[in-house]
């Protein structure tokens, strides 16, 4: 018999062919001298990723079709059979050294359950300037240079341990996507778990082609503003309306003082947010 992985990694994905080969090609590169598996988990999807997968090496499981991030990732749950296992988005590129220092993070910390690490962006072919002042429009994490316990980490490059989820349960699949992996952690908290923040997992979230073009990135934007508008009501903690149509204006002076495209793209995502709280959904 096959020794058992020591890491299972997910890749949730749908329509995403392209994004989701280069993902593959850095996975299946890692550098790691012990068992792994990677599972990418089709929700959906209506173009070439299942040939991806199999070409690539991947095993493939399912959710039946637009379930979401949350139902994807426990459709790549349950056909894992690592101890621990990794949870990357589709448009991320790991260095050959991330998943070894997973595990030996995770060595290293044996009394905490759920792991992140940074998220870099990285932006490919032509993207709207930056004058430099805003935070990348797509998801980043840096909390430093070493590691350090965390409140939160991303579902773009996360891990937690299976006993973990065996005590609290899996992710949410009612959640719609943009936070919807900090349910989990909250709970894993409250129970008495701990997030650690492994400042040598780094990887990067790229966005390619058309995606990183501005009306790409502000489209992304307003739908991101608004799930995470709902996310923050969830949460019980949703700031003012008056405080988020500041936050407009704020975008706008920024866009045109700085003649600044990226202001446009915070704008789209302030708008979002501002139309979920009006709807009030």
């Amino acid at each position: 018999m096959s020794a058992p992985p020591a890491v299972s990694v997910v890749v949730p994905t749908r329509d995403r062919a392209a994004y989701l080969r280069i993902c593959l090609a850095s996975l299946m590169a890692q550098d790691l001298d012990e068992p792994f598996e990677v599972i990418v988990v089709d929700d959906g999807a209506h173009d070439e990723t299942r040939a991806v997968a199999t070409e690539l090496g991947a095993a493939i499981a399912e959710t039946g079709g637009d379930a979401g991030p949350n139902a994807a990732r426990n459709a790549g749950l349950r056909a894992a059979s690592g101890a621990l296992v990794a949870f990357v988005d589709d448009d991320v590129e790991a260095p050959p050294g991330w998943l070894a220092a997973y595990v030996e993070g995770v060595r290293r910390h044996p009394d905490a359950e759920a792991f992140g690490g940074p998220i870099r962006a990285r932006f490919e072919g032509p993207t709207p300037r930056s004058c430099g002042r805003e935070e990348p429009p797509i998801t980043t994490l840096d909390l430093g240079p070493a590691d350090r316990e965390a409140e939160f980490v991303w579902g773009a490059n996360m891990a937690v341990r299976r006993a973990g989820f065996e005590r609290v349960g899996e992710f949410d699949a009612s959640l719609p996507q943009f936070g919807e992996e900090e349910e989990l952690l909250t709970r894993l908290r409250e129970a008495g778990g701990r997030v650690v923040y492994l400042a040598g997992a780094g990887l990067v979230h790229r966005r390619a082609g058309d995606d990183a073009r501005l009306g790409a990135l502000m489209r992304g934007a307003y739908v991101r503003g608004r799930n995470l508008r709902g996310h923050d009501v969830r949460r019980g903690a949703p700031p003012s309306l008056g405080r988020e149509l500041r936050v407009l204006a704020g975008c706008a002076w920024h866009a045109v003082r700085r003649r600044c495209p990226q202001g446009l793209v915070m704008g789209a995502h302030s708008l979002g947010r501002i139309t979920t709280a009006v709807r009030g959904r």
